[in-house]
C-alpha cells in the first residue's frame, strides 16, 4: 500500500484508514452494525483489554467504521490519532476532563461558542475545574496572567465564532509550553483544509464534525485529535492520569503502554468513554465520513461564497460593521494570511444600522437561508445569537465573545452567489421598513 503520509490532503480525505473490505471486495466503507467483536482466543482478548493489541472490543469503544473516520480525520490534521464522539459537545468535555480533575484550573479565550463557555464557566465548576477566561486572545501576556500553579491546559477556536477572530496559535501555544501545559484548539470553523493548527504549535484539535466535516446538516458527531507531540511523561506530577498507574484499567499507565504520541487518545477511549459513554453510532459515524470525502471542495466554494458576500456586506449602505477576517479592514486579516492562506471560512457576521430589531426583522424575512442554530451546511445558514446561541450568556459575557445586540451570523452555503445576494437584500428591505416606521412613531 503506498505511503499515506505523503498523499495530498485531496487524496487523504478519499483513502486514509481504508482498505477494501477484505471479505467481500466493498469499495466503499462498510457500516459494521454490530454491539460487540468475536475475539480469536483468549489471548486476543487479554491483549486487547492489556492495550498491546489495539482492536475492535464493544462498539461503545470503538468500531470498524468509526476507526476508519478516526483514522481520516486523525490524517488530514496531521495527528497521530483521533476519537470520535456523539456530539461536538461531548469532543470539548472529553478534551478537558481528559487531563483536568477536582481542584484543577484551566485557561481559555472568550471568543469561544456560547455552548463551550457553559460548559467552562458552570458545569465544569460543579466538577470543581475552574476555567480563567481570556478577554484579549490576541495578548500573550494575558494567557500569562491567568496560569495558576494547578493549570493544565489551554483552549481556544482557531477561527472564533461568530467574529471571525484568528488566534494567533504559535504565541499562545508559545506560552502554554513555557508553562509546560498544551494547547486545545477548537478547529470547527476552519476545518483542516483551512488552518492546520498542528504544524504552529496545538497539541489536541477537536471539532464538532456536525458541522463542516460532515457538511451536510444531517447527522451529529464530535471528535478530538492528538497531535502526538506533548511530552506527557516529562510532566508526571501535573499529568499523572495518563503517566501513572490507572486501578480503573487494571494498573496501567498509558504513556508506559502505549507512549506519548497516543497515550491521551487512549487514555480518553478506554477510560472516559467506557464510564461516560458518548459513544456515536456505526450509522453516524459512515454519514459523516460521505461529508469528509468532499471536504476540500466545499470549503472551496464556501470560501468563495463567503468571501463574496462579506466585500458586498462591506459596501452596503444598510451595514454599519462585517466581521470576517477575509477582509483587509479586519483587524485579523494578517492572522488569516498567515494561519488561513486558503480563505477563513464560510461563518461571518455583520450589525445593521438599525441596531436590534432591523436585526430581527432581517432575519424574519429571509427566505433561500435557513433560521437555524447550526453552521457547516450546504445550505445558507442565518441567526440572531444574541437572542439564540449566546442566550444564557450575560450582556457582559456576550460582549467579551464578540456578540452585539444586533448581530446577525450566516454561514454561507453553496448556492449561486447571485441567489445569495438577492435574499440578502430582502432581508435588507424588510430591515429598512422597520427603521422608518420606528422613526414615523
Amino acid at each position: 500500500m503506498n505511503d499515506q503520509t505523503a498523499w495530498g490532503f485531496e487524496t487523504k480525505q478519499i483513502h486514509a484508514g481504508q482498505q477494501p473490505d477484505p471479505v467481500t471486495g466493498a469499495r466503499a466503507l462498510p457500516i459494521y452494525q454490530s454491539t460487540a467483536f468475536v475475539f480469536d482466543s483468549t489471548e486476543q482478548a487479554a491483549n486487547r483489554f492489556a492495550l498491546s493489541e489495539l482492536g475492535p472490543i464493544y462498539t461503545r469503544i470503538t468500531n470498524p467504521t468509526q476507526d476508519v473516520a478516526e483514522q481520516r480525520i486523525a490524517a488530514l490534521e496531521g495527528g497521530t490519532a483521533a476519537l470520535l464522539l456523539a456530539s461536538g459537545q461531548a469532543a470539548s468535555t472529553f478534551a478537558v476532563l481528559n487531563i483536568a480533575n477536582s481542584g484543577d484550573h484551566i485557561v481559555s479565550s472568550s471568543s469561544i461558542y456560547g455552548g463551550t463557555y457553559n460548559l467552562f464557566k458552570y458545569s465544569l465548576a460543579k466538577l470543581g475545574i475552574e476555567v480563567t477566561f481570556v478577554e484579549d486572545q490576541d495578548d500573550p501576556a494575558a494567557w500569562q496572567r491567568a496560569v495558576r500553579p494547578n493549570t493544565k491546559l489551554f483552549f481556544a477556536e482557531s477561527i472564533a465564532n461568530p467574529r471571525s477572530n484568528v488566534l494567533d496559535i504559535q504565541a499562545v501555544a508559545d506560552v502554554a509550553h513555557e508553562n509546560g501545559v498544551p494547547l486545545i484548539v477548537d478547529n470547527t470553523v476552519a476545518s483542516p483544509y483551512l488552518v492546520r493548527p498542528f504544524e504552529h504549535g496545538a497539541d489536541i484539535v477537536l471539532h464538532s464534525a456536525t458541522k463542516f466535516l460532515g457538511g451536510h446538516g444531517t447527522t451529529l458527531g464530535g471528535v478530538i485529535v492528538d497531535g502526538g507531540r506533548f511530552p506527557w511523561s516529562e510532566h508526571v506530577d501535573r499529568f499523572p492520569g495518563l503517566t501513572e498507574p490507572d486501578p480503573s484499567y487494571n494498573g496501567v499507565s498509558y504513556t508506559g503502554a502505549v507512549g506519548d504520541g497516543i497515550a491521551y487518545i487512549i487514555k480518553a477511549r478506554v477510560q472516559l468513554l467506557r464510564d461516560l459513554g458518548s459513544a456515536i453510532a456505526p450509522q453516524s459515524a459512515w454519514q459523516l465520513l460521505q461529508g469528509v470525502e468532499t471536504l476540500s471542495l466545499r470549503l472551496e466554494r464556501h470560501v468563495q461564497n463567503a468571501q463574496a458576500v462579506a466585500e458586498w456586506l462591506d459596501s452596503h449602505e444598510d451595514v454599519a460593521t462585517v466581521y470576517y477576517s477575509g477582509l483587509p479592514t479586519s483587524p485579523w486579516y494578517a492572522a488569516a494570511n498567515r494561519y488561513a492562506p486558503k480563505g477563513v471560512g464560510a461563518v461571518l457576521s455583520f450589525e445593521l444600522k438599525g441596531g436590534v430589531d432591523a436585526g430581527k426583522a432581517f432575519v424574519d424575512n429571509v427566505e433561500l437561508f435557513s433560521h437555524v442554530a447550526n453552521i457547516g451546511d450546504v445550505r445558507s445558514l442565518i441567526i440572531h445569537p444574541a437572542s439564540t446561541t449566546h442566550s444564557q450568556l450575560t450582556p457582559e459575557q456576550q460582549l467579551t465573545a464578540g456578540v452585539t445586540p444586533g448581530l446577525v451570523r450566516l454561514s454561507v452555503g453553496l448556492e449561486h452567489i447571485d441567489d445569495i445576494t438577492a435574499d440578502l437584500e430582502r432581508g435588507f428591505a424588510a430591515a429598512r421598513e422597520v427603521v422608518a416606521a420606528g422613526r414615523a412613531a
